[in-house]
């Protein structure tokens, strides 16, 4: 063995004791809130690809999209047909409605769904997508919302997606991802598709 790949192996053997001994610590099992949030696409899709993974292993998931229209979405065609209920506010865009009255409405109605959601400790997985605008935009209280949060099912995982996410959810939550805008097709004139974009 040459002395590159003799390193090689001693730096790979460190790394593997670190990980190693992290996953030891780690023996604390409880449901993860986890928000993806940040100027990124791929919040929403990351969060689907969760409710995927828990369906693939046969827990029960549910899904409330707060602000989505009444399009198309491929993730939630697939996800119903594996019995994933789903709660859609399906006002769309605030900029579209411009009826904050009628947000306000759509939204505690969503909300009120996700509540009984989070409170059924059937439910493994509850996604709770772009729910931080129904925050920025003082929708919902954040107060009820956080309180809800904390005290769902022991066992039970929340995913919240969206821009801006309220600093006292990131504060709240277990797990964190920012995703970071580097280029998105939009801005070159190359408009939303169907199986890329919804």
């Amino acid at each position: 063995m040459s002395d590159n790949e003799q390193r090689h192996k001693q730096r790979q053997q460190k790394l593997k004791q670190k990980v190693d001994d992290k996953v030891a610590q780690a023996q604390k099992e409880q449901g993860v809130l986890l928000v993806i949030t940040g100027n990124g696409k791929g919040k929403t899709t990351a969060g689907f690809g969760n409710v995927m993974r828990a369906v693939g292993h046969g827990q029960k998931a549910a899904v409330v999209q707060f602000i989505k229209g009444q399009w198309d979405c491929g993730e939630r065609m697939v996800l119903q047909q594996q019995g994933v209920p789903f709660e859609v506010m399906a006002t769309g865009f605030t900029w579209e409605t411009q009826n904050k009255a009628a947000d306000i409405a759509a939204a505690e109605k969503a909300w009120a769904q996700a509540k009984a959601w989070l409170q059924d400790d059937s439910i493994d997985m509850v996604l709770l997508d772009e729910m931080t605008y129904m925050l920025s935009y003082h929708y919902l209280d954040i107060d009820e919302v956080l309180n809800t949060l904390s005290s769902r099912p022991a066992q039970q995982h929340v995913i919240v997606t969206g821009r801006q996410a309220h600093r006292r959810l990131i504060e709240l939550a277990d797990t964190v991802s920012d995703v970071t805008p580097v280029k998105h097709a939009f801005e070159a004139g190359i408009k939303a598709q169907k199986g890329l974009d919804y």
